[in-house]
């Protein structure tokens, strides 16, 4: 060819049209099949990641946290997305916040890690319906996580307004997300719907193009691994410190040959449910698995790395388990994890970080210290009314009237509580028996009898109660949502009533349902600018009670226990930290962050007891959490 004279080729270099040898190179996270490797700018890459659930961290805690995971060696974190977090109803979305995912994206960038992105829309995660939105089952006969077309339209709807946000933010376009899931262990539900899939993928890479790296991840077993993958989608596993490394990524070769050797989910810890012992796993085991795996070249994520707490205040909710029966989460996250619920290092983090250091170089610098912590004491509170008396403060639009009950989607409420009220057909002299259909009680309802609390029905449990009284008699029964399933046969979990109930097997009819809206009158001040209800003192069943305390110049973390109570919820400054429960256990305190205390004026208490609250009702607060115990309420009093 002619000879170019320079001034023509300074021309070419300029407009980019030749290449430089100084040119650096394209930007890219890659599958290297034969290297069985990932690439990333082209060099063999390996990630030591760690999960971190941004809904279940207050924002003024984020830094922190992530911080932490940074100096412990980690060089990616791994963050779900729960779609019910951010579009609360059907077109409304909210990303402000605590809810700001962007900002914490960016974070996680400015601090030096990289993101795997799991946005779903299912993500599981122990949240409530699995990440799906409750008002997905107003339409009671959708089928979730398949190709029915009213599912798909909500997801698409979803996915345009999720997926743009993140792809400015894809390694590939200068960000620090390396890849992303698709939908979560597919192959443990019972759908095995490929249509779905491969309409997933047609829109994942639609939205975010065709560079980006795309996975899924099941358990090793074989019918998961059929039904969980998907030819355009890597396969990657999950699996504990109990399972045997070499067995399980054999199970990643069969439908993986070549490529990098992926666990998504190296479990350091487990979860926990009510009325079971509190879920460990040793330090040492953790360790040792972790570097069977990276001996092995393994990339490798930590399911759960920083432990989490869920107030009720960020809806949605704690999820639940379906294992034969129904198995509602704790209200902590605590997961036994390498960062604890204050977002304290444990012995656990310094063993995984010690192997960690055998592969790779830790960040120079000390680990920041424990958050700071403080015992606010004892702290008495009153009764303030009993529920059944405020119904008109908690529903002011009234009741809904119906010849039989309707669930919580048939009314259109998602979470909290819903009353069921009628009175009485006939007297009832000799007791009879108010019962309900075998798993009708979705999930607990607290029963009174004109004004006199008779006890509970419970999903999987007590299911009838012997009652007497006179015609007309006001028969209350007080439903609560304990979370919807997200993990199991099938994630469509209705609540409320789902049946009829009968006395003596004859059903009771001519219900009126109130949609109680609790948190939203609390968080509108109710109930510290109201006089208290001092008629019914004394009275057992659902009650508020409610007290202050000043905190002495700071505001520290702290944990509150619940002496002497049974059942229920609490609030401090409107800010709901969710369930507690110390008769059925393991978790006996809730941790209140720092950051919902008030400096310089009182902090507003407000407890929601469902069953009974102690005679003299207070609450203690430690600088310390408790989470392996179950008290009679007999002995809390006294702890």
């Amino acid at each position: 060819p002619a000879r170019m004279g320079l001034p023509a080729l300074a021309l070419l270099l300029a407009a980019g049209l030749l290449p430089t040898q100084a040119s650096p190179p394209a930007r890219s996270f890659q599958l290297d099949y034969e290297g069985n490797c990932f690439r990333k700018d082209g060099a063999p890459f390996r990630y030591i990641s760690g999960s971190i659930h941004y809904a279940r961290v207050p924002r003024p805690a984020w830094r922190d946290r992530l911080l932490k995971m940074y100096m412990s060696g980690l060089s990616a974190v791994q963050v779900y997305v729960p779609w019910n977090y951010h579009e609360p109803l059907p077109g409304v979305y909210d990303f402000a916040g605590d809810r700001d995912v962007e900002a914490f994206l960016d974070l996680t960038a400015e601090l030096g890690l990289l993101v795997i992105l799991r946005p779903g829309p299912y993500i599981c995660a122990e949240w409530e319906m699995g990440g799906l939105p409750a008002w997905l089952l107003w339409k009671p006969d959708i089928v979730l996580r398949s190709s029915h077309p009213a599912y798909l339209a909500a997801v698409d709807s979803w996915l345009h307004v999720l997926l743009p946000k993140i792809k400015p933010r894809l390694y590939q376009y200068g960000g620090n997300i390396i890849s992303v899931q698709v939908e979560n262990e597919y192959g443990s539900y019972y759908a095995c719907d490929y249509g779905y899939l491969r309409h997933l993928l047609g829109s994942f890479r639609a939205l975010l193009g065709t560079e980006v790296l795309l996975f899924t991840t099941d358990s090793a077993g074989a019918r998961e691994l059929r039904c969980g993958t998907l030819q355009g989608l890597y396969a990657t596993i999950d699996f504990g410190p109990d399972s045997n490394v070499t067995e399980a990524f054999g199970a990643q070769r069969r439908v993986e040959p070549k490529g990098p050797l992926v666990n998504s989910e190296y479990y350091t810890g487990w979860l926990d449910y009510w009325g079971e012992a509190h879920a460990s796993t040793s330090s040492a085991r953790v360790a040792q698995g972790l570097e069977d795996m990276l001996q092995l070249g393994a990339s490798i994520n930590m399911q759960v790395f920083s432990s989490l707490f869920l107030p009720l205040s960020l809806l949605p909710r704690p999820g639940a388990d379906f294992k034969d029966q129904y198995k509602p989460v704790t209200t902590s996250y605590d997961y036994d994890a390498p960062l604890s619920e204050a977002g304290d290092s444990t012995e656990k983090l310094f063993a995984i970080r010690t192997v960690i250091s055998k592969f790779q170089a830790l960040p120079v610098g000390p680990m920041p210290p424990a958050t700071p912590k403080y015992a606010y004491g004892r702290v008495a509170l009153q009764k303030h009314a009993d529920l059944l008396d405020i119904l008109d403060v908690l529903c002011p639009s009234g009741p809904i009237q119906s010849q039989f009950p309707l669930t919580f989607e048939a009314i259109k409420q998602a979470h909290g509580f819903v009353l069921y009220r009628t009175r009485l057909p006939r007297d009832i002299l000799d007791p009879a028996t108010l019962g309900a259909p075998p798993h009708s009680v979705c999930d607990r309802g607290y029963v009174v009898l004109q004004q006199k609390y008779q006890g509970t029905l419970e999903r999987d449990g007590q299911t009838t109660l012997r009652v007497t009284g006179r015609e007309g008699d006001t028969l209350d029964v007080l439903l609560e949502n304990m979370g919807r399933i997200s993990f199991g046969a099938n994630t469509s979990d209705f609540k409320g009533l789902l049946g009829n109930l009968s006395l003596d097997s004859i059903p009771l009819s001519n219900w009126l349902i109130y949609p109680l809206a609790i948190d939203a009158a609390i968080q509108q001040g109710w109930p510290h600018a109201a006089l208290p209800e001092s008629s019914s003192w004394g009275r057992a069943g659902p009650a508020f009670y409610t007290g202050t305390f000043e905190t002495p110049g700071i505001a520290w973390d702290t944990f509150v226990k619940f002496p002497g109570w049974s059942k229920g919820q609490l609030w401090i400054n409107g800010f709901n930290l969710g369930r507690y429960w110390p008769s059925r256990g393991p978790q006996q305190t809730l941790f209140v962050p720092g950051s919902v205390l008030h400096v310089g004026h009182p902090n507003n208490i407000t407890v929601l007891e469902l069953e009974g609250a102690p005679p003299s009702p207070f609450l203690i607060f430690v600088d310390h959490p408790l989470f392996n115990r179950t008290l009679s309420s007999s002995t809390a009093a006294t702890e």
